[in-house]
């Protein structure tokens, strides 16, 4: 499985652990609230519903709305399937929550990680966190020197787009210090003293997931896997 399609599996396991979807919704939420997928087509989310089926993590059951009824016979089509997740997919989700492998510091694979911190405990996001700022440190270091490097060789409009870039992942490592600050302070990302996950808005609509103190940087990424 290719780390993609590892982060797309993640994602919609989180979101049917809310509500069961019709692949239209699904599709509909991963575009809207989780910034990563912005890009990708229903050849890329089916094959995936049908894996996680294939592994019990989901089931198919047909549409039971009453406009699914109607629109089926009068469209000459089937009714839309619902996906819903069984007892070992959420196990699953569970278990995939908890990991904190290099991974999950990745730009896509956090972006879609930190989507669902409401359902990760504390200490698990505090681990993620931490590894991201230092796997972004660790970046911020090698931009450096390679600026220093080579700045006398570069024109101006380079040396601006390089800059740029340092700037970006300068806001995020301050972003992420704001954000284990409060963790280890005990506080949610709205400031309110809290020993549960914290809470936040991923429905349709929202900041995708990020919170809404601060500008959280971009670390989504164009979707190769666009059909």
């Amino acid at each position: 499985m290719s780390r993609r399609s590892g982060i797309l599996e993640f994602a919609v396991l989180g979101l049917l652990r809310e509500s069961p979807m019709h692949g239209y919704e699904l599709r509909k939420r991963l575009n809207t609230s989780l910034g990563v997928f912005r890009a990708f087509s229903y050849g890329t989310l089916y094959p995936c519903l049908k894996t996680l089926v294939a592994n019990g993590w989901l089931i198919e059951e047909p549409g039971n709305t009453q406009e699914d009824a109607l629109a089926a016979p009068l469209a000459g089509r089937r009714a839309k399937i619902v996906y819903r997740l069984t007892a070992e997919g959420k196990e699953h989700f569970e278990e995939l929550l908890s990991q904190t492998g290099p991974d999950a510091y990745e730009d896509e694979h956090f972006a879609a990680r930190f989507a669902f911190f409401g359902q990760t405990s504390r200490d698990v996001r505090m681990r993620v966190l931490e590894g991201r700022r230092s796997r972004l440190e660790e970046r911020l270091e090698k931009m450096r020197a390679s600026l220093a490097r080579t700045r006398e060789r570069l024109d101006d409009y380079t040396l601006e787009l390089q800059r740029h870039g340092m700037e970006s992942v300068e806001r995020e490592v301050r972003w992420l210090n704001e954000l284990i600050e409060s963790e280890r302070a005990g506080r949610d990302l709205r400031g309110s003293a809290s020993g549960g996950p914290a809470q936040q808005d991923t429905t349709t609509g929202s900041t995708g997931g990020l919170p809404r103190r601060g500008e959280a940087p971009r670390t989504d990424t164009p979707d190769d896997t666009a059909t």
